[in-house]
């Protein structure tokens, strides 16, 4: 079982990042491979929004999108996690949401056994930036709300989440449950 995680925040060291490693770590205890793609890191080149997308056998866009959709298929799970930014995800996770658009205009729909969203705020947007990731989940690899593992939270200051007790096992409990629904869907 594999279990691919989308890291949308710019921070490679930042509050996201680190739960999102807590995460990850719970799911290898539980025997379950991971793999953590940082898109502030990847060649993601927003959509171009093509009338003809359809027609494409492939993006033409010449970037990394085409191995990330390859290991997506791969997987078993998924998780997406972002900071808020200006209220809503970042500029990066907004270019990988919107690339998606390729997929579903070739009717691709991925399945997972186990999908979670991980998102964090200074003090707003938590609401909103769900909201996104609901969407597009739901758009995209047909994912309801009420079967997604959520972990929302707040973390003002780059660190914060280190010392923060509740966000820490919040995030080790997701990695859990994640495990569990892997193991039971398998």
């Amino acid at each position: 079982m594999k279990v691919l995680a989308i890291m949308g925040s710019p921070r490679s060291q930042g509050n996201t990042a680190f739960l999102l490693d807590e995460i990850l770590s719970e799911l290898e205890k539980e025997g379950i491979e991971t793999r953590k793609i940082d898109i502030a890191q990847a060649s993601i080149k927003p959509c171009l929004g093509h009338d003809n997308c359809a027609q494409y056998k492939k993006c033409p866009q010449n970037d990394d999108m085409d191995a990330i959709f390859k290991e997506m298929s791969e997987a078993d799970g998924f998780i997406v996690a972002t900071p808020v930014y200006y209220y809503n995800v970042t500029a990066q996770l907004k270019a990988f949401i919107d690339r998606h658009y390729f997929l579903y205009k070739h009717d691709v729909s991925l399945e997972f056994k186990a999908v979670g969203v991980v998102i964090l705020a200074e003090e707003q947007g938590l609401d909103d930036t769900l909201n996104t990731l609901v969407q597009y989940l739901d758009s995209s690899f047909k994912v309801k709300a009420d079967e997604l593992v959520v972990l929302t939270g707040y973390a003002a200051r780059e660190g914060d989440a280190k010392t923060n007790t509740e966000l820490i096992n919040l995030a080790r409990n997701m990695g859990q449950t994640l495990a569990s629904s892997l193991k039971e869907n398998s």
